[in-house]
């Protein structure tokens, strides 16, 4: 028996790349109309319009509007490479000071290339349930890492008089995305010099 064509061996290949670059475009349209017109202003129509496909696409692909800024929320975890932070986390498992570093380097990344998302989502969550819980899902999975992470310490390694859920209130307090663009947008920081306070600020305020 003959080989299959070649045109026809990569069809499926061709349909998968289709179907991603479908989903993308659409994500990116998205993202586009929920910031510059908001959440509750933007139609599942208008987004079909801007990626250029027909509305029970966008319907087929994610769901409705909750299902499509719920793959953005994803996206956005995903922009700021959490493999890497796992990978500098374990790399750093040794020294606190440094996992510090990378846990405030991934918060830099997220804020700087998904900012837009996380605040849509949040000021979305005030009147649609299922954005609020994306919201808050999102902010349990940072909370979760860090107490693995500083439950990981030994004895003495946190500041005297501070225990590790004490410790996650801090960074929480420290690292948002509030902070990232009042320095960044109102007082003119780069995203470098935030990471590194952020950095410095940490290490003070947590370590012994």
């Amino acid at each position: 028996m003959s080989a299959e064509p070649g045109p026809r061996r990569y069809d499926s290949l061709r349909r998968a790349t289709q179907a991603r670059e479908t989903r993308a475009e659409i994500a990116g349209a998205a993202r586009r109309l929920f910031v510059s017109q908001g959440w509750a202003a933007t139609t599942v129509r208008d987004v079909a319009r801007e990626a250029g496909v027909s509305v029970p696409t966008v319907y087929a692909v994610y769901g409705n509007k909750a299902g499509l800024t719920q793959a953005l929320v994803d996206a956005a975890d995903l922009s700021a490479d959490v493999a890497r932070e796992l990978a500098e986390l374990e790399a750093a498992a040794a020294d606190p000071r440094r996992q510090l570093a990378a846990m405030a380097a991934y918060d830099r990344r997220l804020f700087e290339r998904a900012g837009d998302v996380i605040t849509l989502v949040r000021e979305a969550g005030r009147t649609e349930p299922e954005l609020a819980a994306a919201y808050r899902d999102a902010r349990r999975r940072g909370d979760e890492t860090r107490v693995q992470v500083f439950s990981s310490w030994p004895a003495g390694v946190l500041r005297d008089g501070l225990d590790v859920r004490s410790a996650v209130d801090i960074y929480a307090a420290l690292c948002t995305i509030d902070v990232y663009t009042t320095l960044t947008t109102e007082r003119g920081w780069a995203p470098d010099r935030v990471q590194q306070w952020w950095s410095e600020s940490l290490a003070r305020e947590l370590l012994a």
